[in-house]
């Protein structure tokens, strides 16, 4: 999965982080040691790449955690060691579990305010950690957590069990979360949230072409794959995925959802957070923060078929949620504060290009779905538009309509909608 730890120039030097692996300083000293609440914590899934000065993300986390006493727990077993981290030595461009781990405790505590942020020490160079009680105990002091990006398969090995259960430490971050500690995450981070079909990799046009697996085929990176058994079940309202509209992940999350039975998928885009109040309650809501958008894709009356001799779906709705958009899972209904857009001029222009984003042409395109459902939204007097991938052999077609329960929200150039109809077939 292309995915990373977002790390600006911000730094705090990796030398405490490094002395909490020895096992020296793992305790927090003493303070509030837990977030009271009657159920679970609120979560804020981001979808990669926060900028570190996006306080609606970070801002919310910490608030969440407690504010001026939060106590946040930094979990970057998503990232690799730093043996193999050719920049390991160098601080302003290292990427590894220990010095991601130290940016994210500088960032929280010094630039957003937390009362104290530490490196949790469990990575692939610590595994015996996720059963330490020193470890069990640091985790019990906090008030929230945030798990950082890199690849979900290592949080998978270093935070479970082969059976799939969780290891103590993670058996301790499940408890204090239940009883009301916050949780962050941001890309792998994020997913690991998901439930049961946890994607691992892939992009739409493979995914459209060649469906989805549970195993990885090295000779075949671009497949869709994913992990049946899941990730750590804190988020149970649909499938998760994350570097959304940038990546151009529609068509694959739509295909993983029809092949493994989900009948709901929400993607995260980059810069901005799904904010979640009560998850897995009958009261659960969410809230979008950030700089772009949510998507949701509610496959209840879709129809999974072929065309031209390959796969297709048609009836998909799509819903778009940007900053202060809520979504209420129970009722599957979008809810805005910017006034109501309607517009009665304007048409599309020709169609779209490589509307998957695709990794492979010389520019990039990111964003190209979400393009091109703006144009339309703000053409009042076209109800379809449709673009085409960038792969051929075949070339798959996405087409966006305005139906009767369509409807779309406007302030200033931010647009959100709702209900957008969705077609993916072979052009």
């Amino acid at each position: 999965m292309r995915s990373h730890a977002h790390r600006p120039s911000l730094w705090r030097t990796a030398a405490l982080i490094g002395a909490a692996a020895l096992g020296t300083s793992l305790v927090a000293p003493t303070g509030t040691a837990a977030a009271a609440g009657s159920g679970p914590g609120a979560l804020v899934l981001a979808g990669g790449a926060v900028a570190a000065t996006n306080t609606a993300v970070y801002g919310t986390f910490v608030a969440k955690a407690g504010g001026a006493t939060a106590r946040i727990g930094i979990i970057t077993a998503a990232s690799d060691v730093p043996a193999n981290d050719p920049n390991a030595n160098d601080p302003a461009t290292c990427s590894n579990s220990v010095c991601n781990g130290a940016y994210y405790a500088d960032l929280l505590k010094n630039s957003y305010g937390a009362a104290d942020a530490r490196w949790i020490p469990i990575d692939l160079d610590h595994l015996a950690n996720n059963s330490s009680q020193t470890v069990v105990d640091q985790i019990n002091s906090m008030t929230g957590f945030f798990f950082g990006g890199g690849d979900q398969s290592r949080l998978v090995t270093t935070l479970m069990k082969s059976d799939d259960s969780d290891t103590p430490a993670l058996a301790a971050i499940r408890a204090k979360w239940t009883a009301g500690a916050a949780v962050m995450g941001t890309s792998a981070g994020t997913t690991i949230a998901n439930g049961r079909d946890m994607v691992t990799g892939g992009e739409s046009w493979d995914a459209l072409r060649y469906g989805s697996y549970t195993t990885v085929n090295t000779s075949y990176p671009d497949d869709l794959t994913y992990r049946p058994a899941g990730g750590f079940t804190f988020f149970t309202s649909g499938l998760l995925d994350t570097h959304f509209a940038a990546r151009g992940r529609e068509g694959r999350m739509v295909r993983l959802a029809a092949d493994t039975g989900h009948n709901r998928a929400f993607g995260i885009d980059e810069d901005t957070a799904l904010v979640v109040t009560a998850p897995g309650t009958a009261a659960e809501s969410s809230t979008v923060v950030g700089t772009n958008g949510v998507s949701v894709l509610d496959l209840r009356t879709s129809v999974v078929s072929t065309h031209s001799g390959y796969w297709s779906a048609d009836n998909v709705k799509w819903s778009y949620l940007t900053s202060g958009d809520t979504y209420n899972p129970a009722s599957w209904t979008t809810t805005s504060t910017k006034p109501s857009h309607a517009p009665t001029t304007g048409t599309v222009g020709t169609r779209w290009t490589d509307v998957f984003s695709s990794p492979k042409p010389n520019t990039a395109h990111p964003y190209q779905m979400v393009k091109m459902a703006t144009e339309l939204v703000n053409a009042g007097r076209s109800t379809t538009q449709y673009g085409i991938s960038y792969e051929s052999n075949p070339r798959f077609e996405a087409d966006l309509t305005k139906n009767s329960d369509y409807k779309a929200w406007k302030s200033g150039t931010t647009i959100s909608f709702a209900n957008l109809t969705t077609h993916l077939y072979v052009y």
